[in-house]
């Protein structure tokens, strides 16, 4: 199978790279490196089955020959980097995942496309089923990722029921774990990168805020799942952890686990913040059999792990 994967090399999508390539597949990559690295793809690199190619997944897709599956990964995912990068946010989820559609098509290639629990907003049904429409600001300042991931899925749900197309669409909740970038303006990577540095952690608000952290091999199992189930067009399916961890429980727990003294720095709540994320996951376990199987505190470790010795290997 030859797979396409545009943001292949940002965070979740070279997982994906690496997982394709171990099961013996031809993987392209499509990454113009906005705000991923050819560092991420490092291993990777070393299979003759990999080919990258440095483009604009907003432009016209430089990408030939046969094709059975298209991934649509490319996008800024941090608020960092779609306040940074917010006309790029926009374009490359509309004009993006239009190319992403028309390639799907041309080659008779299966498509999935990574939306996100962004999508629900600051949501007012609480776990988060795929039935919800969301509680989202469209002029905000997270509007250009909420907004632009929004009308992706609307382009593809339209595509698929007036096509051809065989599209599925995974609403990803927070996932973490190795080659997160360090200014990425997470929770995860923010409080790692603090405790490693003896710094206090930043809390914003309260702490009570809510999210579903999810490791990133769960992750790319059940987009993999997804991927390959027949049967799936026009699926929707959120995929994310269902134990929800307030930010304060997250922040004492990677303290502990970098072996430092927790000390906290709240600062104010970012605009259109969601005070709670908790997906249900049941269409995942029905469609897919799938859930997350790592723990947080494993998973943390792992991602401490990896940190530490990305830090060593840069120092050296």
């Amino acid at each position: 199978m030859r797979v396409v994967i545009t943001g292949g090399a940002g965070f979740v999508g070279s997982h994906l790279a690496d997982r394709y390539l171990a099961d013996g597949h031809d993987v392209v990559v499509v990454d113009n490196l906005c705000t991923g690295s050819l560092q991420n793809l490092a291993d990777a690199s070393k299979n003759a089955r990999l080919t990258v190619v440095q483009a604009d997944a907003a432009e016209p897709w430089p990408v030939h020959g046969n094709v059975d599956l298209v991934l649509h990964f490319a996008s800024p995912a941090s608020p960092v980097d779609y306040a940074r990068l917010a006309l790029e946010t926009l374009a490359v989820n509309s004009s993006g995942t239009w190319h992403a559609c028309d390639l799907a098509e041309r080659s008779g290639a299966r498509l999935l496309f990574a939306s996100t629990s962004e999508v629900y907003g600051d949501p007012s049904v609480h776990p988060q089923p795929e039935s919800y429409w969301g509680n989202v600001n469209p002029v905000g300042e997270r509007a250009c990722y909420d907004e632009a991931k929004r009308f992706g899925e609307a382009l593809i749900t339209t595509r698929v029921r007036r096509g051809s197309l065989d599209a599925r669409i995974v609403r990803i909740f927070n996932t973490y774990g190795p080659r997160m970038a360090e200014n990425d303006g997470r929770a995860v990577p923010n409080f790692i990168a603090q405790a490693l540095a003896g710094q206090p952690l930043t809390v914003y608000g309260d702490g009570r805020q809510t999210r579903s952290f999810t490791y990133v091999d769960d992750l790319v199992e059940g987009i993999v799942r997804l991927a390959a189930r027949d049967g799936a067009r026009g699926a929707i399916v959120n995929l994310g952890n269902p134990e929800e961890t307030t930010i304060a429980a997250a922040a004492e727990v990677i303290a502990a686990l970098a072996g430092v003294q927790l000390h906290v720095e709240h600062r104010p709540l970012p605009p259109d913040d969601p005070t709670r994320r908790k997906p249900d996951i049941t269409r995942a376990r029905e469609l897919l059999g799938w859930e997350p199987v790592t723990p947080l505190r494993e998973g943390l470790t792992r991602t401490l792990a990896w940190w530490r010795k990305a830090r060593s290997d840069y120092s050296t």
